[in-house]
């Protein structure tokens, strides 16, 4: 019996050093847990008046799956991590609660909402004036925008007439802090949007120096569309035992969104693209390329084409960036060739077509370009172009976050060999051959005036040029 006894402790003993082990663990991998307790999903009928006067302003009727799930803990006050989907209403989360929780006949600052970009700052700034048009009772809450490029004056005017809500990039947020323009010991609320992209910019010391201005009885949430090992390690020493709230744990890539991707040959890779957006035909599309250089010249390359189309990289002032995304966004603009800089913060609804010209070198981007369309459960494209060098990161990044990638192979074009030789015997052609004084270029006006009154009448010219092109071509075989 004695045995047994001693047998049962040593059992029970090794049992609670093997719990012991593994809570040791799950804290050095920065394991999060759901959580505890849980709370039950809300409906817009369990909102108040206020925040369903925002949902409907905000042009939703119903709330989406991580509004539904997140505003119980952000009201209960609970300190939280979000892992959801890009484009999934995620903003919508954080910014509906603050219509109860902000007091606005205090003027101070309450809310401060840090983001990693000035356009995504820019946008949530949009959204919240939005959704308070139809919300009397809390009009008189202000949000002030603060990020670089931009004068500091309209911002400390802001700060200074009590603004509730501050939304802002960390640089500037930082600056305006340590400037005495920005009295960080009234808030109330902190939220990290976008935190993995805040981090793989570079701004965890300024992070960490503003949460340091920050009172400690504060509320936090972290938001974010994707959770490496870094950003769940600055979630721990942000955060106040947060509990983790994973929408996209196993998938994290929009479910709307169909993905492609071709083969190309380097040299080949404008070509394609140009091929592409003929056959595609988006209504409104981003081009993502790695460098700004590559965005030059593909701005270039495609308006030679007669594409309306611009261009949005860091080389570009803020407030050409902003008229940018605004042409897209009304439709002045069918195209937008950027860098990673408009991965995040670019809400356009009906953006039917992202086209990645460059494979990522940050696995984590292809979720983050992608996502910026098939946003709030529409469909949409994704379309990648990779070398065969590239051909392998690009299947891990896709295995890596569940995306069902599709290798496709460019249709045949039936004009090539036509295409092929006219060329051929364009550039054979001297400026001004047999005596006529015009040179090709004054005749240009006109093949476009025929192309479109008389294609009929073009398109037997260019019959004729090809039969006599493949006569010359089939005699020096």
């Amino acid at each position: 019996m004695a045995s047994d006894v001693s047998k049962s402790a040593y059992t029970n003993v090794i049992d609670l050093t093997s719990e012991a082990q593994k809570e040791r663990r799950r804290d050095e991998i920065g394991e999060l847990r759901e959580p505890d307790p849980p709370l039950d999903e809300m409906t817009v009928a369990d909102l108040s008046g206020d925040m369903e006067q925002a949902v409907y302003a905000a042009g939703w009727s119903e709330l989406m799956d991580v509004q539904r799930k997140a505003i119980p803990y952000v009201l209960e006050g609970r300190d939280l991590i979000v892992q959801s989907q890009t484009g999934s209403g995620k903003t919508g989360a954080f910014l509906l609660p603050l219509f109860d929780l902000v007091n606005p006949d205090k003027k101070e600052q309450q809310v401060l909402i840090l983001t990693p970009t000035r356009e995504l700052a820019r946008q949530i700034h949009e959204e919240f004036e939005q959704m308070k048009i139809a919300t009397p009772h809390t009009n008189r809450m202000e949000a002030v925008l603060i990020y670089g490029g931009v004068g500091y004056q309209p911002q400390i005017d802001g700060l200074k007439n009590g603004a509730q809500v501050v939304i802002g990039t960390p640089g500037r947020i930082l600056d305006h802090i340590k400037k005495n323009n920005f009295d960080a010991s009234t808030l109330r609320m902190l939220v990290l949007d976008e935190a993995d992209e805040m981090l793989s910019m570079g701004f965890y010391p300024d992070m960490k120096d503003i949460v340091e201005h920050v009172p400690e009885d504060r509320v936090s949430y972290m938001y974010s569309a994707t959770m490496p090992p870094k950003v769940r390690s600055v979630a721990r020493e942000f955060l106040d035992d947060p509990g983790f709230l994973s929408l996209s744990t196993d998938k994290v890539s929009v479910e709307e969104n169909e993905y492609r991707y071709y083969l190309v040959n380097p040299m080949d890779k404008d070509r394609v693209l140009a091929k592409l957006l003929e056959l595609e035909e988006p209504e409104t599309a981003l081009i993502f390329a790695n460098t700004k250089r590559e965005v030059s010249y593909l701005h270039k390359f495609l308006a030679n084409k007669g594409y309306d189309v611009d261009e949005m990289s860091g080389d570009l002032s803020q407030r050409k960036r902003e008229k940018a995304l605004d042409r897209l966004r009304d439709g002045d603009t069918r195209l937008l060739v950027a860098t990673d800089v408009a991965a995040r913060g670019i809400d356009v609804s009906d953006l039917s077509h992202v086209f990645i010209y460059d494979v990522p070198q940050d696995h984590e981007y292809i979720i983050h370009r992608s996502g910026r369309t098939a946003r709030a459960g529409e469909e949409g494209t994704t379309i990648v172009l990779s070398t065969h060098e590239d051909e392998y990161e690009l299947k891990r990044m896709a295995s890596t976050y569940d995306i069902d990638l599709e290798k496709a192979e460019l249709p045949e074009d039936p004009h090539s060999e036509a295409r092929e030789l006219l060329e051929e015997r364009y550039a054979e052609i001297d400026s001004s051959p047999n005596g006529v004084e015009q040179s090709v270029e004054d005749f240009v006006p006109l093949v476009q005036e025929l192309s479109e009154d008389r294609p009929e009448l073009l398109a037997s010219v260019v019959r004729e040029l090809y039969a006599q092109a493949k006569q010359k071509d089939e005699e020096t075989k």
